[in-house]
């Protein structure tokens, strides 16, 4: 049976206890644990799968939150290094009355940054493995190379690559820096998961359909489109699959998409979908695939914070029958 493995960000989310306030007038936050990559981790480990983390903390007690609270959500956190050279990251959320919300980061740089290539060890990656990455972690940094030599060892060990490039602007010096890092890791990735925000900014491209295709570069063989609470499209080079989602009264829209993408690679490694089977696996189980992660998603907005908003397998299974 394969893993997903999660390389990347994981940090602490201070949540407001406010709704509707810029984030200057916030005066009480609560915390919680987050980061994309260790959100996905959380959700393919609480639905039942095996998932690690891959990445580094600060020797401070924010990292040992971090640790203690992966290690109850069922993440292995064997991988997770510490340093003293660097605190663990921190992000500010600002929630708008719709539970949108607006980051402010706290890494310059921080402990997850400093995980260099070194650190990584190709053995840990077997065949039906997956290994999940986002955006934020490839600026310049040891971090963005300790990506690639994953992306290469899960890649030669036949498993699968999944990206979510979660674009976050100001984490980046130039706008355009983070499209290049997008467009440069693009093609190792065999899914692609991007949501109807951010998919302008990264191919510039503005008829949907075109911006879409573009993306098939590489190795991509499928790419997953959110669209928030209208669902997501499924789309190979030669079909597209569409879904809707499901109506939930959201309280913090943090880690929805995590949620979502999440749910997502839960189902594929339940399918024991690899490179080779991947397109037959989707097209053969696509109801079913995308039911499950837009449940997912829809139901970890209707709490606040990502990993414990999380839902149970049961709970997204019965809004499905619903």
């Amino acid at each position: 049976m394969g893993k997903l493995f999660s390389i990347g960000e994981v940090l602490i989310d201070f949540i407001p206890l406010q709704k509707g306030v810029a984030l200057k007038d916030v005066f009480s936050f609560e915390r919680a644990p987050g980061g994309a990559p260790a959100n996905v981790a959380a959700a393919v480990a609480k639905y039942g799968q095996k998932a690690a983390m891959i990445s580094k903390l600060g020797n401070d007690a924010f990292g040992n939150f971090l640790v203690e609270q992966l290690v109850e959500a069922g993440v292995e956190m064997d991988k997770v290094y510490r340093t003293g050279e660097a605190n663990t990251a921190l992000a500010f959320v600002s929630l708008k009355e719709n539970g949108e919300r607006d980051f402010s980061f706290y890494r310059n740089p921080s402990a997850d940054l400093l995980l260099s290539e070194e650190e990584i060890e190709p053995a840990w990656f077997q065949a039906g493995d997956i290994l999940h990455f986002c955006s934020v972690d490839l600026v310049e940094s040891p971090m963005k190379q300790a990506h690639k030599k994953a992306i290469a060892a899960v890649s030669d060990a036949h498993g699968l690559v999944s990206f979510d490039p979660n674009v976050r602007l100001p984490l980046w010096e130039d706008p355009e820096d983070c499209r290049k890092a997008i467009l440069e890791f693009l093609p190792t990735a065999d899914i692609v998961k991007v949501s109807d925000e951010e998919l302008n900014v990264i191919t510039g491209i503005k008829e949907e359909s075109d911006a879409i295709q573009s993306l098939f570069v590489g190795n991509v063989k499928a790419v997953v489109y959110t669209k928030g609470a209208a669902g997501a499209d499924l789309f190979l080079k030669e079909e597209k699959i569409e879904s809707r989602g499901y109506s939930v009264k959201p309280v913090d829209t943090t880690g929805a998409g995590d949620a979502f993408i999440g749910g997502f690679l839960y189902q594929l490694l339940e399918l024991k979908a690899n490179p080779a089977n991947l397109e037959e696996v989707l097209q053969g189980n696509q109801t079913e695939i995308l039911q499950f992660a837009n449940a997912s998603g829809a139901l970890t907005t209707t709490g606040k914070g990502a990993i414990s908003a999380l839902p149970t397998k049961r709970e997204v299974e019965e809004l499905i029958g619903k």
